[in-house]
């Protein structure tokens, strides 16, 4: 994977073979970054990146230059990489170890962004517990916006708050918005 923009632009991060992940594609991180350029200033946003994964989303916006990121994950060895590659770039970046269900019916935290790159294997009814716990507890400030990424055959558009989708390749990102 690779830095598209910012300050680490072209930078080339190799993830361990082991991690259980599924990395967004550059193509698709890039149609991402694009919109939600249109929408904010990178420097002035909030993000929670939910199954964090390698982190490769938290590292595109420290690099872009947000200052508050917080990358949630359950898995020991995703969360002890994105530390590493967070210490090794002086990325300001905040892990959590947790299964992102109990992180999100727990936590107060309110941001401005929130991304979700679940596993593509949920079922419907648990990639649509994400928003509504989301909504439910306020998690994100006005003019928030939630992201998750999921396959083409995943239909999202039922959820409440659901606002618009966009397609690249395989991946889909559907974009929820708070009233």
């Amino acid at each position: 994977m690779r830095i598209i923009s910012g300050l680490y632009k072209s930078r080339k991060i190799v993830a361990p073979k082991n991690l259980p992940v599924r990395p967004t594609t550059d193509m698709a991180k890039e149609s991402l970054f694009n919109i939600i350029n249109n929408l904010y200033y990178f420097d002035e946003v909030s993000v929670l990146d939910l199954f964090a994964g390698t982190g490769n989303i938290s590292y595109e916006f420290a690099s872009r230059g947000t200052e508050q990121i917080t990358s949630v994950d359950q898995d020991f060895g995703c969360i002890r990489f994105i530390n590493q590659i967070a210490e090794k770039f002086e990325m300001p970046i905040n892990t959590i170890k947790s299964d992102v269900f109990k992180f999100l019916e727990k936590t107060s935290m309110q941001v401005d962004i929130i991304f979700a790159d679940p596993p593509y294997g949920l079922t419907n009814e648990q990639f649509a517990q994400i928003p509504e716990l989301i909504f439910k507890n306020n998690l994100l400030l006005n003019n928030g916006l939630l992201v998750i990424e999921h396959s083409k055959h995943t239909n999202l558009s039922h959820i409440n708050h659901y606002a618009y989708s966009k397609s690249y390749g395989g991946n889909t990102f559907s974009f929820f918005e708070v009233d």
